[in-house]
């Protein structure tokens, strides 16, 4: 399969680390220019230089903006104004007693994992449907579909993207942009190894706390461990490309089989 992305450019929110990291650089692998996205400029060019050493050929853009607000949209759009390819993986977790949840934290959680797609869609699908070519997407979360009792403010936020992608993909409906949700599954990051010590004994080894959270907490996965960020990126690259000209619309998984489900 060739998935070749040279003369496009993606931005990839929320990408200084994690899966938006591996995103980047699977994007850049295909021969995208990739901008690359986190809010601390001294930490974003770090993680490009990471960017960097481990993608030699790619071509890195740092994009130093805070996008869970307008103006940090703003600041992004000044310094990648016109992309062909944008993720918006960005966004925040976290366990919490259902109602323990304040307004304050709901709105949190809409602007940095609802709203700040939208923006950026809102900004660039004209231009793409102008082009006649674009892909648009938004990394959800089997938590879209099976809403966690310790966190269910991120659950819906994620329930609200896979509303906003489908809505979004019919406005782009016959131009040849595409827009889809990717649900991925319980994935191996720094950010979810800090959740998963809120869960479990801070004093297992990793490897037995990663089991440990699986049986206890997620024990629905037919992967029976948690995803690497490379393999969610490798779905992300595809749908990116010229050969998923015909996925719009969709919410694809790959969660390890997390979902119950015998539809996509």
């Amino acid at each position: 399969m060739n998935l070749d992305l040279g003369g496009r450019t993606a931005l990839v929110t929320g990408s200084s680390q994690g899966i938006g990291a591996a995103i980047a650089a699977g994007l850049a692998r295909a021969g995208a220019t990739v901008g690359v996205n986190g809010r601390d400029a001294g930490r974003l060019a770090e993680s490009v230089e990471k960017l960097r050493a481990e993608v030699p050929d790619g071509t890195f853009v740092p994009v130093a903006a805070d996008l869970g607000t307008e103006e940090g949209a703003e600041r992004a759009l000044e310094a990648l104004p016109d992309v062909d390819i944008l993720v918006n993986n960005l966004g925040v977790f976290g366990a919490a007693p259902a109602l323990e949840i304040s307004d304050a934290e709901w709105r949190r959680y809409f602007e940095i994992n609802v709203l700040a797609g939208v923006r950026l869609t809102r900004a660039h699908l004209p231009r793409m449907r102008d082009r006649g070519w674009g892909r648009v997407l938004y990394i959800a979360s089997d938590s879209a579909v099976v809403i966690p009792a310790e966190m269910i403010h991120y659950g819906v936020s994620k329930t609200a993207l896979l509303g906003v992608g489908r809505g979004f993909a019919k406005e782009a409906a016959g131009s040849g942009v595409t827009v889809n949700c990717v649900i991925a599954g319980p994935t191996h990051t720094e950010g979810v190894e800090d959740f998963v010590y809120q869960l479990v004994d801070r004093d297992l080894p990793w490897d037995e706390a990663q089991r440990v959270f699986m049986r206890e907490h997620r024990p629905q996965s037919l992967l029976q461990r948690l995803i690497e960020p490379e393999e969610i990126a490798n779905l992300v690259v595809y749908l990116s490309s010229p050969l998923a000209s015909a996925t719009t619309g969709a919410a694809v998984r790959v969660d390890g089989g997390y979902v119950d489900s015998i539809l996509p």
